[in-house]
Parts: structure tokens; sequence; C-alpha cells
């Protein structure tokens, strides 16, 4: 089971980290924490003004607008880059309402949450290297079949998946592939929501717990640990039990308890 982390990941010589959806929240506080270590942060975003202000913060850091879900722009901005890790974590959240069931709300959530990470893997793929670290972003929301969650979660599932093939591809290469899959975290996206969120992270606790896995180079992290470990016990429940629990969930999340 994983530890809880203390420490930010110091390098031992200067290292470049880059970082997706660097705009706000999880990876804004990455970005810094990475900053304060030592690494030299390539923070990346769509909002050139918060950006800036980001790269206000640190001289270590420096920045690059531009909208991930292009695939051309994501050419042209991380074009000659070969960072020695790279944190995918750009990601949306809308929830679907089977009322207004709308699919161009799948095309959003998957094109912030999954084909930002392809594009991002398909420019940075040159300068893969031995030792380069690809570190994926997805989402405890991906194990259970929650209410209303049916376009967030198969985004982060299918991100998940995308990751664990990567893994087995680039291995000839050297390159280490690991994911992330955090709970509830106070971000922009999670302040929207009007129903109760255990364990709720801030979200330079989350940047702690990234940048550990990035020094423990494991291929597979969750946090927090204590709520991860219910989440993926619960997921070993037989299906039937799982989509129960979640209607139970969904009934008192409608009735306001």
């Amino acid at each position: 089971m994983n530890k809880s982390p203390t420490t930010a990941h110091h390098p031992t010589t200067k290292q470049s980290m880059l970082i997706t959806g660097a705009s706000s929240g999880i990876g804004w506080a990455t970005a810094l924490a990475a900053a304060g270590a030592g690494w030299n942060v390539i923070a990346c975003g769509r909002d050139p003004v918060r950006l800036a202000e980001l790269a206000a913060t640190h001289p270590n850091i420096k920045t690059r607008a531009f909208d991930l879900t292009d695939l051309e722009a994501c050419r042209s901005h991380l074009n000659g880059l070969n960072p020695d890790v790279a944190i995918l974590n750009a990601g949306h959240c809308e929830y679907v309402d089977m009322e207004a069931f709308d699919p161009e709300l799948f095309h959003r959530v998957f094109q912030a949450n999954f084909f930002s990470a392809v594009n991002t893997v398909d420019a940075l793929l040159p300068g893969l290297r031995p030792g380069t670290q690809l570190v994926i972003v997805d989402s405890l929301a991906r194990l259970l079949p929650f209410t209303r969650s049916e376009a967030y979660g198969a985004s982060k599932a299918a991100l998940f998946y995308f990751a664990k093939s990567l893994e087995v591809d680039l291995y000839p290469k050297g390159v280490i592939v690991q994911t992330v899959s955090p709970g509830f975290v106070r971000t922009p996206l999670t302040d929207r929501n009007r129903f109760h969120m255990p364990l709720l992270m801030e979200p330079e606790d989350a940047a702690i717990a990234i940048l550990a896995r990035v020094r423990s180079r494991e291929r597979t992290g969750f946090f927090p640990s204590a709520f991860a470990s219910v989440i993926r016990l619960l997921a070993c429940l037989p299906h039937s039990c799982q989509a129960a629990l979640c209607r139970a969930l969904a009934s008192r999340e409608r009735g306001g308890a």
C-alpha cells in the first residue's frame, strides 16, 4: 500500500519537468512545488494570464500557452522538447444529465482528458529517451460507476488504459510510464461540486503526492491512501454490488443528504 508522501523530489542535478494543465489546481501547485525543489519547469496551459502569474512566482518556471486539444498547436509549442519528466495533468469535468443527454458533452470531456494526453505524447515522442518519465494523471473515479459520470469516468478509464499500453510499447526505449489516480482535490472544477467529497485534499498536498511518485518511479500510484484503499476495495466487488452501491449514493445525493 502507498505511504503518504511528506517531501518533494529534489533532483540531484537540475532536470526539466513539463506539466500540462498548469493554469490552475493540481498543475499549478505541482509547478510551484517542483520549481521550489530545483526542477526547471515548463508549465503548459490555455490561460496566458494565469500562466504569466505562475511564471512570476519562481525563476525556474517557464510557460507555454496553447490549447492541448489542438494537435498542431501541441506539435508547434512542444517541438524539440525532451523533458526528463512530463506530467500529463490537463483535465475537465462535466456531469451527464439523462433528461438532456448531450453527445457533445462527451466530445468535450474526452478532448480535454484523453486527447490532450494523446496529443502531448505525439509531440514529445521524438524526444523520449531512456529514463524519461511520463506521468499520466487519471482519477479514482475510473474504478466505480458513479452517478452522472459516464463521460468523466469513461475518459479517465480510457486514459489509464492508454498509459498502461504505452508502458508496454515504450519499454524497449527505456521510457518509464506511470499513472497517478487522485481522489478529490480542491480545484476550480471540484469547487462546482454540490455533493460531499470525502477526504478532500488541498492541491499543494496533491502536488507533494505526485512528486513523490516521480521520485519512486512506481508504475501505478493512488492518493490519498485511505480513500484510495476504500475505493479500490469496493472496485473488487461484483459489478452488481458496485452498481447497487452507486445507485444508493446517487439516491442519497438527489435527496440532499
